[in-house]
Formats: C-alpha cells, sequence, structure tokens
C-alpha cells in the first residue's frame, strides 16, 4: 500500500489510497467516490503540519498538482487561486500581476489551502494571520454539493471553514485580498533579552518584527522590517552564507552533534546565540519573507494574549534554565492582530505567538510539557498544525465560536467523511 509521511517523519499514513487531482472535476469524483465506497478523506499540503492531520486508512488525497492563480482582479488587488496553490510559486504569478501577499510566514512551501486551514501566519501588529487574507472560498462538502461562501454569501460556512484543517470539505478555490506588490528592507540585530523586552512596544511599531530567544543564554536575534522604494539587492554570497551555511548546514552539525551526545547540547547552545549573524536586504516581499529551512524538527506553538507575553516569555526562561532542557533550538516570538475566525487562535484578542522547537530524534516531551503548561495558564492556544495536547474540554472553553464551529461541521458533514481517528477525538 502507498505510504506517506510528513515534512518531520513523525507522522506516517498508509492510505488505501492516494490521489492526485489536477481539476476541480477531478475532486469532485474522487469525492462521490469515497462516499460511494464508504471512505473518509484527509486533505495533503506539503506536510508542514506536526499534528496527525493526514493520519488515514482510507483515501489521502493531495492537491500538488492543482495550482494556480484561477483569475486576477488587479483593480480591487484581488486573486482567486487554486487551493494547492504552493505558497512560495504563489508569490511569483502574484508579482507578475503587480500583487503581492500582506504578509507571511518564514515557510513558503505550504498550500494556501494547507495554510490558512491551520491559522498560519507571520508577524506584525498591523497584520492577521494567512486566513484574514480570504474573501471568499469554494468548498466541495461530503454531499458533493459545491458551496461558496464569504462574508455575504453563506456567512457561518465562511466564518467556519476560515480555519477548519480540512473539516468542512475540499477547499477548492480561494478568493484573496491582495496588495500592491511592494519592497521590503530587511535587518537583524542582537541584544539580551532584558533590553529587548524593555524596547519591545518601539519594536512592535515596525511593518513585521520578531525576535528569537536563544536558550541558557541572555540572548535575542530580532528580525525587522520594512516597506521601502529603494532598489532590490542581488541576493549575493553574504545572504547565502547567512541563510544557508549557517542557519542550515552548520546548525545541522551541531543539531547532530546533540542528538548523539546529549551532554553537549546545553553548550552548543549557549555558543549559538553569539554566533548567530547579521543580515540585511531589500528585496520584494515574496523574496525576502521566506527562509531555507532544510534542519529537521519538531514544532509546538501557542498563541497568548499579548498583554500576557513578556512575563510568559520570562517563565519559558526560567523553567529552561531551572529544568536545564537539553535544547538548543531557538525560541521565535511573533505578534498578530487580532480577527473574528472561529477557530482562529487570534480569535477575539491582540496577539502573542511563542514556538518551541525540538531536533527530529531528540527528547522533546518534558520540555514541550512545561512550556504547554505556561502558555495555558495564560488562555493558549495552539497552532493548530503544531505539537499540543488538548482536549475537547480544553479547546471549548477558550473558543467562544466552538459549537457553532462543531453545529456547522455536522451540518456539512454529518458521517465524519472529513475526520480521522484525532479529528473525531476532538471534534465529534
Amino acid at each position: 500500500m502507498p505510504t506517506f509521511q510528513n515534512w518531520s517523519g513523525d507522522v506516517q499514513a498508509t492510505p488505501r489510497q492516494i490521489a492526485y487531482p489536477a481539476t476541480e472535476n477531478e475532486i469532485l469524483n474522487l469525492v462521490k467516490q469515497a462516499q460511494a465506497e464508504g471512505l473518509r478523506i484527509r486533505l495533503v499540503g506539503h506536510g508542514h503540519s506536526f499534528m496527525p492531520l493526514i493520519h488515514t486508512g482510507d483515501m489521502l488525497i493531495s492537491l500538488e498538482k492543482y495550482q494556480g492563480v484561477v483569475a486576477a482582479d488587479v483593480a480591487n488587488c484581488q486573486a482567486v487561486v487554486k487551493a494547492g496553490t504552493q505558497i512560495g510559486k504563489m508569490g511569483k504569478m502574484l508579482y507578475d500581476y503587480g500583487m503581492g501577499l500582506a504578509n507571511q510566514g518564514d515557510i513558503d512551501v505550504q498550500s494556501i489551502a494547507g495554510a490558512i486551514s491551520t491559522g498560519t501566519h507571520g508577524s506584525g501588529v498591523s497584520f492577521g494571520s494567512l486566513a484574514t487574507m480570504v474573501v471568499g472560498m469554494r468548498i466541495i462538502t461530503a454531499s458533493g454539493e459545491i458551496i461558496d461562501c464569504s462574508e455575504t454569501q453563506n456567512r457561518e460556512v465562511f466564518k467556519a471553514a476560515q480555519v477548519s484543517m480540512g473539516m468542512m470539505g475540499i477547499i477548492s478555490t480561494l478568493r484573496l485580498q491582495l496588495v500592491p506588490a511592494y519592497k521590503l528592507h530587511y535587518h537583524t540585530d542582537k541584544m539580551r533579552l532584558s533590553e529587548g523586552l524593555s524596547r519591545l512596544e518601539e519594536a512592535k511599531k515596525n511593518r513585521n518584527f520578531e525576535f528569537y530567544y536563544f536558550p541558557h543564554t541572555e540572548i535575542i536575534q530580532r528580525k525587522i522590517m520594512n516597506a521601502t522604494d529603494e532598489p532590490a539587492d542581488s541576493y549575493g554570497i553574504a545572504n547565502y552564507l547567512s541563510d544557508v551555511v549557517l542557519e542550515n548546514w552548520v546548525f545541522q552539525a551541531f543539531s547532530t552533534l546533540s542528538k548523539y551526545i546529549p551532554p553537549l547540547t546545553i553548550p552548543i547552545a549557549k555558543l549559538i546565540g553569539p554566533a548567530a549573524s547579521s543580515a540585511s536586504r531589500k528585496c520584494w516581499s515574496h523574496e525576502v519573507y521566506p527562509t531555507p529551512r532544510l534542519v529537521r524538527f519538531r514544532e509546538m506553538e501557542y498563541n497568548i494574549p499579548a498583554q500576557y507575553f513578556e512575563e510568559a516569555i520570562v517563565a519559558i526562561k526560567k523553567v529552561i534554565d531551572e529544568k536545564q532542557f537539553r535544547v538548543h533550538f531557538p525560541i521565535e516570538c511573533r505578534f498578530v492582530k487580532s480577527d473574528d475566525i472561529w477557530l482562529s487562535p487570534a480569535f477575539g484578542r491582540e496577539s502573542a505567538y511563542i514556538a518551541v522547537h525540538q531536533y527530529k530524534g531528540m527528547e522533546s516531551k518534558p520540555y514541550f510539557d512545561a512550556v504547554e503548561a505556561i502558555c495555558q495558564s495564560y488562555g493558549g492556544r495552539p497552532h493548530w498544525g503544531k505539537l499540543n495536547t488538548c482536549d475537547t474540554a480544553y479547546l471549548s472553553k477558550n473558543y467562544p465560536h466552538w459549537e457553532d464551529f462543531l453545529r456547522i461541521r455536522r451540518k456539512l458533514d454529518p458521517k465524519g467523511m472529513f475526520l480521522n481517528d484525532y479529528l473525531k477525538s476532538v471534534f465529534e
């Protein structure tokens, strides 16, 4: 039987069938086949979710052959794109029309539907997650019906489907609200954590701002981006050395040492912060947001109310120091605008995101459990594609529209065609 695994290799599926439709009609026919044969369906983009969202023994559908811009409305700065379109490829496609995404994260290999469906985001207090850029979508439901929805058409379906992990049906196309193509001036700097926190409100005034805290040190690296009209730089050897050689090849060597000689992990962590490189460049937005990520890891990320961020990151630093967790990956800290999407982690609150990582094959549970407990103490909501231990009882208390989401899910998919065992345990 065919097999599939996610990017980190932790989630594996042995479905009865893996399908690669290239048209909406082919997707519709697969849904009809699943109806006739009593199969459940899960969707896969590029496997960057760490939770078992793709796990199935029935039908797994990949939309990697279903990519491209269907229509571009330059006057209104909107585009309709196929759900499987890879974000990195889409950036160039939209640029050719003189448009771009208002914001995005530093990984661009995900499909656009997979990214919005898990609440994926970038950073910047003026910007919501990618799902907030969706102004309309077309969904193929379990019954084979095709539904168009937006803020003004089938609104409840729309609010449920914007972040839904594929449980409402198969997204066929998305209408995105874009912005005119723009360039960004990107640069990094380093400072002590205490200084970074004292200057946090000032730093958040930049268009895009995030920082990385290096465990077992006092060091953070800030990444700042602002719009610029200056000419774009060539990528250049300096950026290649920073992005590929230092952040991937050298970091891979350190990670391998940490995995096979665990006592070296903390000494290595104390080397990485001071060695973090500086960078500066000016490029078109779709060229400057992404960073190559070649070192495989596991990740957990929580959204907490922004007003609790400083005390939360200090508490996380304290527990790492006290427990002496063997971790050398930096902690990523980002900031996102509130939204009104039912299952968005940023629903109803200005948000901070804290993401922790561990190298593939290294023990992560005690570290992740400790950070999760801190985040949950502030009403934390997990990124849906990243590791967490949340159950229905916890989630239902932290999402005001939880029952509304379940009601629409049951209405569109009463037999649970688009659920797997994990999703059934939480959403049924």
